[in-house]
């Protein structure tokens, strides 16, 4: 017998299952975490590159390029993260789903019949 939360989640995942499993769903989820780690990189390299250019310059010993290869990578992995994140928050709750399911349909073939008493 499933209590009335695992009940509730079946019911909900069996309405939004189909809308979370998008590309763009797990993208736009996931942002805002991502986000939160990747931005404090950008800023940090940002302030340094725009106050600080020559020091910068002489601690890095790199050209002022780098600056956008290093702001493209932060995207890069801000997006990764943030599509992995909600993919695996999708797979958890799936299998949630599949397994709460599975006990359902196993407990409703072990209740007795009340017709056959």
């Amino acid at each position: 017998m499933l209590s009335e939360k695992q009940n509730n989640f079946i019911l909900y995942w069996e309405k939004v299952r189909e809308r979370e499993s998008s590309f763009a769903r797990k993208i736009t989820g996931g942002l805002p975490v991502a986000i939160i780690f990747g931005l404090p990189i950008i800023l940090s390299v940002l302030v340094v590159y725009l106050f600080f250019p020559d020091w910068y310059m002489k601690i890095s010993n790199t050209t002022s390029g780098t600056f956008v290869v290093i702001v493209v990578a932060v995207i890069l992995a801000i997006l990764f993260f943030s599509f992995f994140r909600m993919h695996f928050k999708w797979e958890m709750n799936e299998q949630l789903y599949l397994e709460l399911k599975q006990r359902r349909s196993h407990s409703k073939e072990l209740e007795p019949d009340s017709n056959n008493l």
